[in-house]
């Protein structure tokens, strides 16, 4: 039954026109509703959120949960969630079309491909939610702010502009400040315990993820870094 419930879901998904997809790097178009290949890149303001709004993409989405909130708190700003899961897509990208959600889409793919999408300076912040922090031994290069991921994200993100982690990993919030201070980027916003703290740093913090709902962190503090990277 739940592998029927997934197949349904992704076959609704394949409907929705706030979801793109792709899978093979060697075809930089994106599938939209009802398999039409489109060519994105440069193009999300006056293709898909008709204005000129700046652009939030949320990597690793899961279900969208701080694209959703976001789009909900700044009408005014349009927000991509990105991830490879599908059935976690559906539930995000079906709340935003329930809610009127314009100004928020979703991106199924693998965040390694993101550069083949977006434009140079199409992209002004990235948020990265509970990333795994890929513990095994060997699979440092795969955690998300690894130099090699940061060298992705830089292809599209405009100068100056933030990336956030929000993580209950101490290996994750480590392993990037030592990544930060080794590639001279620079830290802007820096906490070991975001609930901890008598005032919030950032005031999109008190967003909570299905993760940190639904208890799976509470063991651990939640850290947070808001970092820029370093210009050519």
């Amino acid at each position: 039954m739940a592998r029927r419930n997934k197949l349904l879901k992704f076959t609704e998904l394949l409907t929705f026109d706030n979801v793109y997809e792709n899978y093979d790097p060697r075809n930089p178009l994106l599938v939209a509703n009802h398999d039409t290949s489109v060519e994105m890149s440069g193009k999300w303001h006056s293709e898909h959120f008709k204005n000129e709004n700046p652009i939030t993409l949320e990597l690793a989405c899961g279900r969208g949960e701080y694209s959703i909130a976001l789009a909900e708190r700044y009408p005014d700003r349009n927000f991509i969630g990105v991830d490879i899961k599908g059935a976690r897509i559906w539930k995000g990208a079906k709340i935003a079309i329930e809610s009127n959600l314009n100004n928020v889409a979703f991106l199924r793919t693998k965040i390694e491909f993101c550069h083949l999408f977006f434009n140079e300076n199409e992209i002004d912040e990235i948020w990265i939610t509970f990333p795994d922090p890929f513990l095994k031994k060997g699979k440092v290069n795969r955690r998300l702010t690894s130099p090699n991921y940061l060298g992705v994200y830089k292809q599209f993100l405009k100068p100056k502009s933030p990336i956030h982690l929000k993580t209950d990993s101490d290996v994750m919030y480590f392993h990037t400040k030592e990544v930060i201070k080794e590639e001279g980027h620079i830290t802007k916003l820096d906490t070991y315990d975001v609930y901890g703290d008598e005032e919030m740093l950032h005031p999109d913090l008190d967003i909570k993820t299905y993760y940190e709902n639904a208890n799976i962190s509470n063991a651990d503090s939640i850290k947070y870094l808001q970092f820029n990277l370093k210009e050519s």
